[in-house]
């Protein structure tokens, strides 16, 4: 199979067209996108954390000097939520901002939601269970990360049912090549999204709160500072890439137990499993399927120049599933030890909530090993067809 990201035979499985890339090569040049493409485990972990590549260029270049096309007029929002978010920037702005989020977002915070967590995955797991099963993705899986993080955030309840929305319509610009209809709606969604967290933040300003926007706030009236539209753009990153990843993983992760019934039963026989099992289904289809970098300097690999002012797209999903590094990649373990997968990323951008998704996970799988034990699909699920953000429209479940 070729690697195709707009086929839906690729995106229904994408792990073959990879085993042939990584068989073939390190780096191979795709000029539908006009990426250099990096399927191999070793390459990608070490591309993250080299500093010759970055999110963004124009920290050293302008648009004129890195031989890019600036973004249309008609995207601006967009790209101004976007750029000034920790996700797309590159020191010294990067390490300002992710040392301030770090300060409100400490190990000890996240522990201290462990109950709150807990108990929202079983209320949840119990309305599904009342109802003798529905949607998993509508019922489980997208409501309890968009809650956390929107109560860590100190957004009221009755203000989240734009949330996902907002977020899912902002995320479709991360799909390769996307086309004008996705950008209107992620323009709108940015303008829209913008408007309500300058309105919360100026009400925390004025009211704080025990919530991390209060702390943000805190922060810069201290000294460390933030201007206006980087804690909108820092607010956004958190709530997208808080609840994102999360949903699909939890979705696709499940669907995937169903299909390895034997795996499926040794993790209803023993619990235990669940930490490894998390691990090992963020491994085995990963929600984030590849991150792109900006070469700011030339690299050299494998005897291919990548020049200043090319484009990277470093293959998760491929780097996942490396002979090189996992005994028998392709197989489902839920016991899986050894299991150093890169679903999160690496280097100064490693996923800073990765705490938090892991705590989400593990909630909501113990809640449903328990109080729904013989949970089985009701029929087999539709796939997003975006290839970047790897997910399923939703899954039909019984108990």
């Amino acid at each position: 199979m070729d690697f195709d990201p707009w086929s839906p035979a690729f995106v229904a499985d994408p792990y073959p067209a990879y085993a042939e890339l990584r068989a073939r090569g390190r780096v191979h040049w795709f000029e539908p996108t006009r990426q250099f493409l990096v399927p191999r485990h070793a390459d990608v972990s070490a591309l993250l954390r080299d500093r010759r590549l970055g999110r963004t260029y124009r920290h050293r270049f302008t648009d004129e000097d890195f031989g890019r096309t600036p973004p249309p007029a008609a995207h601006e929002p967009f790209h101004t939520l976007n750029d000034h978010g920790m996700l797309d920037l590159e020191p010294p702005d990067h390490t300002r901002i992710r040392r301030l989020v770090s300060k409100a977002f400490t190990p000890r915070t996240v522990e201290r939601l462990r109950p709150y967590v807990h108990r929202l995955a079983d209320d949840l797991v119990g309305s599904l269970v009342a109802e003798g099963g529905g949607d998993l993705l509508g019922a489980v899986a997208e409501p309890l990360p968009v809650a956390v993080i929107a109560e860590m955030l100190g957004i009221p309840e009755s203000d989240r049912a734009p949330l996902r929305p907002w977020s899912a319509d902002i995320c479709g610009m991360y799909e390769l090549n996307p086309d004008e209809e996705t950008a209107a709606r992620a323009v709108r969604a940015s303008v829209e999204f913008s408007a309500y967290l300058r309105e919360l933040i100026a009400e925390r300003r004025a009211s704080p709160g025990d919530d991390l926007i209060s702390a943000l706030i805190a922060a810069h009236d201290e000294g460390d500072r933030l201007s206006g539209q980087e804690m909108v753009s820092t607010c956004v990153l958190l709530l997208n890439a808080g609840h994102e990843a999360t949903v699909n993983a939890t979705v696709g992760g499940w669907w995937t137990l169903f299909r390895h019934p034997e795996q499926l039963a040794a993790l209803r026989a023993d619990p235990g499993l669940v930490p490894t099992a998390v691990e090992e289904l963020l491994r085995h289809d990963t929600p984030l399927q590849l991150f792109e970098r900006w070469v700011l300097d030339d690299i050299e690999i494998d005897g291919t120049v990548l020049p200043r002012g090319s484009e990277v797209a470093l293959l998760f999903g491929s780097a996942n599933r490396d002979a090189d590094v996992f005994d028998r990649p392709g197989v489902l373990d839920l016991s899986r030890a050894d299991n150093p997968h890169i679903s999160f990323g690496a280097g100064i951008h490693y996923c800073i909530g990765a705490p938090l998704a892991r705590m989400e996970l593990a909630a909501s799988m113990t809640a449903l090993l328990r109080r729904a034990p013989a949970l089985r699909p009701v029929r087999e699920p539709e796939r997003r067809p975006g290839f970047v953000m790897r997910g399923l429209e939703g899954l039909l479940v019984e108990v």
